[in-house]
């Protein structure tokens, strides 16, 4: 390509092509949704690497993968096109349909049950747009990773994006039946202290504090877990077996409680509930595919079974 082919080339073109390698996962991928041949996207990665004096992508045989200057790239290319694309529809008058990429990170046990129906439901509603379902229980760093949106529950305290409030999660403490074959069934937090215990290290470790609700009344006792784990599967199986009590979301053993495998433990307490938080970082403007899968989420996770509506007042960040 010569030097007239760059000074003349579609900037906004290459940028777009780029976006579209990373997201198909190869250059013939990104090439058969363009609808042009392989060497052409070649040609356009090319084109602006040499625009920019970066190597975005390393290519192998088998694989491809991001450097460090690909990554902030991708992550700036995307919010040029999505700008790019809000000055377009603007001044043409479209209509603004969901369509594009989505990359959504959610906790991996609530992710993979309970917030799997509405996301289906949103991919039914609106064919033009595809999402990646990122599993991980943790907090994304969303320009460096292209992350668009993220569910997360717990605390909702980074003042560097947008925090929405959605609903809470119920926590009560469960066992197996058998544990409780040679010991009085415990009715008050003073009767578990001395029970084994299980802990789900992302909440609680090393000490239990559990609320009356009937008028708030709050006690604390220290535990020494036999299993301490990450995973709230791993921890509800482990509950399962007998080896001890633990501190779940309710939603997560609603039918172990109606089936009889697991039994409620001083039914009158519970653990501090946990917030459900929709989180994105702040833009001037929010494609249409993300505008619609937020508000979706906003209505779908008030009505989870197991999953409280009745939170306190909405005090986090919001954009509109």
């Amino acid at each position: 390509m010569t030097n007239a082919d760059m000074t003349g080339m579609d900037r906004i073109g290459l940028m777009q092509t780029f976006v579209r390698i990373v997201e198909a996962g190869s250059l013939s991928a990104a090439a058969a949704q363009l609808g042009t041949s392989q060497p052409t996207v070649s040609r356009r990665l090319q084109a602006l690497e040499r625009s920019l004096g970066l190597k975005l992508l390393q290519r192998s045989t088998h694989a491809m993968k991001l450097t460090d200057d690909g990554a902030r790239c991708f992550a700036h290319a995307k919010t040029l096109l999505d700008s790019w694309q809000a000055m377009t529809s603007d001044l043409r008058g479209a209509k603004d349909a969901p369509e594009g990429h989505l990359r959504v990170l959610v906790p991996h046990a609530f992710g993979q049950h309970q917030l799997l129906a509405p996301l289906l439901t949103y991919l039914k509603r609106y064919p033009q747009v595809t999402v990646e379902w990122l599993l991980q229980d943790r907090r994304p760093d969303f320009i460096a990773e292209g992350i668009d949106c993220a569910v997360q529950v717990g605390a909702g305290d980074d003042p560097s994006v947008v925090a929405v409030r959605l609903a809470e999660v119920p926590r009560i403490v469960v066992a197996a039946p058998e544990l409780f074959r040679e010991r009085p069934f415990p009715k008050e937090p003073d009767d578990l202290a001395a029970l084994p215990w299980l802990a789900l290290q992302t909440y609680y470790r090393n000490e239990v504090a559990l609320t009356r609700k009937a008028d708030g009344v709050t006690r604390r006792f220290e535990i020494r877990p036999r299993l301490s784990t990450d995973s709230l599967f791993a921890l509800r199986n482990a509950i399962l077996s007998g080896l001890g009590v633990g501190i779940v979301s309710a939603w997560m053993v609603n039918d172990d409680l109606e089936q009889g495998r697991l039994r409620h433990l001083a039914p009158a307490w519970e653990a501090p509930r946990l917030p459900v938080h929709l989180v994105y970082p702040y833009a001037r403007f929010y494609p249409a595919r993300l505008r619609v899968f937020l508000e979706a989420m906003r209505k779908a996770v008030p009505t989870i079974t197991g999953v409280g509506s009745s939170a306190p007042p909405d005090t986090s960040r919001n954009v509109s």
